[in-house]
């Protein structure tokens, strides 16, 4: 991937190794790579640009620092094939709204239930190629189900917990959802259309 919207230092700088080879090199970058990718997944309008605070490295995995363009800063875990096996906040941006922030705002919807209930449906439609995200908040150690009734093939979703971690990779609309939870705070479910035409949908949340 092209870095140019990342303001990340030399690479030899970066990685302190300047004596180690170039195959060294690619692995460090490699991670880096992998990191910021799930940033600008995971992290909203502010995790699409920011700065690498430092590195390390071992013969198995990379840890990246990262402080993004809201300042939040990032911890990444990557193996260093570039695949991330652990991303969360290591220090919150003073927003008001927490880490997540990015993701819950004008381009997510916020999931209420109504008094007495556990449950929420709602519709929607998506464009080729886009995707919208719901915000649900909920508690540690409560039980999320979630499913994504399709009118259409394409479609997949991916569940985010409050820090930006991965709870559930991307699943394709068929495979419906129902899990403990482990973190309090905003849960994001991101839906996507990865077909080649607009799809309508529904999508079925609770919470218990």
């Amino acid at each position: 991937m092209t870095n140019q919207n990342f303001l990340i230092p030399a690479l030899a700088v970066l990685l302190g190794l300047s004596s180690v080879g170039q195959a060294s090199a690619n692995v460090g970058q490699d991670a880096i790579d992998g990191c910021i990718d799930q940033i600008r997944a995971v992290g909203g309008p502010d995790g699409q640009s920011g700065t690498v605070l430092s590195s390390e490295y071992s013969e198995a995995n990379s840890l990246i620092m990262f402080q993004d363009a809201g300042n939040t800063v990032w911890r990444c875990l990557v193996s260093n094939d570039g695949i991330v096996a652990e991303l969360t906040v290591a220090q919150a941006a003073d927003d008001g709204g927490g880490a997540m922030s990015g993701a819950s705002g004008a381009d997510a919807e916020r999931v209420s239930f109504a008094a007495g209930t556990t449950g929420a449906e709602l519709t929607g439609s998506l464009l080729p190629q886009e995707s919208r995200r719901y915000v649900l908040g909920a508690r540690d150690g409560q039980f999320l189900y979630f499913r994504l009734a399709a009118n259409g093939p394409g479609m997949t979703y991916v569940i985010y917990n409050p820090d930006g971690s991965v709870l559930l990779d991307e699943m394709a609309a068929a495979q419906e959802y129902r899990g403990q939870l482990w973190q309090t705070g905003d849960h994001v479910i991101e839906v996507y259309n990865t077909a080649n035409s607009a799809q309508s949908f529904n999508v079925i949340f609770g919470i218990e």
